[in-house]
C-alpha cells in the first residue's frame, strides 16, 4: 500500500516537472513573438529615419521644387537648377538649412517607418492565409499579388497613423526667407489656431491615394527583385542585394507615383502664412490645373532630385531593415 502511494506521489510529481517545463517552454515562446514584433518594430523604425537622415539636403531640395509653381506664374518660373538653388540655400541660410526639418522628419519617420514593416510583414502573412496561397509561394503572380496588396494596406495604415506629422515637416522645410513656424510643436499648434484640427489632416485624401499605390509597388518590386536576384546569384551579399533592389524599387514606385506626391505637397501648403488657397478642386481638378498652368512637365517638377534622394534612401532603408532585423533574430535565438 505504502509501495503504490510513493509510486502514485512519483508519477504525480513527474507530471508537474513535465506541466512546469511546458508552461516555461510556452511562457518562453510568448516571450520570443514579443520579441520579434519588437525587433520589426525597432528595425523599421531606425532604417526610416537613418536613411531620411542621409537623403535629407535632397529631399528637401524636391519639396522646394515641387511648390514652386504654387504662387507664381508660368511664365515666371526659372528652370529648375539643382545646383543653384543648392548654392543659393547655401548662401542665404547655411550649410544646416539641408536639415530644415529633419528633426519632425525623425519623429514622423520612426513610428511611419515602425508601422509600415511591421504592418507588411503582418498584412502579407494575413493575406497568404485568407487566400490560400500560403502553399503556393512558389508562384510569381501569387507572390506579387500579396505583396503589392500587403504593401498598399501598409502604406495606408502608416500614413494615416502618423498625417500630421507629415504635413508638419512639409511646412517647415518648404521654409526659405519668411520664418512662419518655429518647431514641431509651433507648427501644430499654429495649424490648429489658424486652421483647425482638420488642418493637420489637409492633403490626407491625396496622401492615401499617393501612399497607397507608391508603397504597394516599393515592397512588390523590392521583393520579386531580392527573390529573383538571390536565386540567380545565391552567394551574394544580403546587403548589396538589399541595397540595390530597393534602390531600383524606389525609382519605380517613385516614377509610378510623382505627380500625386507633387499634388500632395501642394495640397499640404495651402493657407500657409494666410495666403489664399490655390486648389480649390479635388485630385484630379488640382492634377488639371496644374497641366494648365505648368504644363505636363509641371507634374513632375522636381522628380531629378527625387530619384537622387530615392536611389541611395529607399535602398538604404531596406538594407538597414533586413541587417537589423537578422541581427536581431540573431541576438533573440541566443537569449
Amino acid at each position: 500500500m505504502v509501495m503504490r502511494t510513493e509510486a502514485r506521489v512519483s508519477v504525480s510529481s513527474g507530471q508537474s516537472v513535465v506541466g512546469n517545463k511546458a508552461s516555461s517552454h510556452r511562457l518562453t515562446q510568448d516571450q520570443r513573438s514579443h520579441i520579434e514584433s519588437a525587433s520589426q518594430l525597432l528595425a523599421g523604425g531606425i532604417a526610416g529615419a537613418f536613411s531620411k537622415t542621409c537623403t535629407a539636403p535632397l529631399s528637401r531640395l524636391t519639396i522646394l521644387f515641387q511648390v514652386q509653381g504654387m504662387h507664381t506664374n508660368a511664365a515666371a518660373l526659372k528652370k529648375p537648377s539643382i545646383l543653384h538653388e543648392a548654392s543659393r540655400i547655401l548662401n542665404e541660410e547655411g550649410l544646416k538649412a539641408f536639415w530644415k526639418g529633419n528633426l519632425v522628419t525623425i519623429a514622423h519617420r520612426l513610428p511611419y517607418s515602425s508601422v509600415n514593416f511591421y504592418t507588411y510583414e503582418h498584412y502579407k502573412k494575413f493575406l497568404y492565409m485568407v487566400t490560400g496561397m500560403e502553399n503556393h509561394r512558389e508562384s510569381i503572380s501569387s507572390n506579387v499579388f500579396v505583396h503589392f496588396v500587403a504593401g498598399g494596406l501598409a502604406g495606408i495604415t502608416a500614413a494615416s497613423a502618423t498625417y500630421p506629422l507629415d504635413l508638419v515637416r512639409t511646412r517647415l522645410a518648404a521654409q526659405t526667407k519668411v520664418i512662419y513656424y518655429t518647431g514641431i510643436w509651433h507648427t501644430l499648434r499654429t495649424i490648429s489656431t489658424d486652421e483647425g484640427i482638420l488642418g493637420l489632416y489637409k492633403g490626407l485624401g491625396t496622401t492615401l491615394v499617393g501612399v497607397g499605390p507608391s508603397i504597394a509597388i516599393s515592397f512588390s518590386a523590392y521583393e520579386s527583385l531580392r527573390s529573383y536576384w538571390m536565386s540567380n546569384r545565391p552567394h551574394d551579399s544580403p546587403v548589396v542585394v538589399s541595397l540595390a533592389c530597393g534602390s531600383l524599387s524606389g525609382i519605380a514606385s517613385s516614377t509610378a507615383t510623382f505627380p500625386l506626391d507633387l499634388v500632395r505637397r501642394r495640397k499640404q501648403l495651402e493657407g500657409i502664412g494666410g495666403r489664399a488657397v490655390v486648389y480649390k478642386t479635388g485630385l484630379m481638378g488640382t492634377l488639371k490645373r496644374i497641366v494648365k498652368t505648368e504644363g505636363v512637365r509641371g507634374l513632375y517638377r522636381g522628380i531629378l532630385p527625387e530619384y537622387y534622394k530615392v536611389v541611395p534612401g529607399v535602398g538604404i532603408c531596406f538594407m538597414t531593415y533586413e541587417t537589423l532585423k537578422l541581427y536581431f533574430m540573431d541576438l533573440s535565438s541566443k537569449l
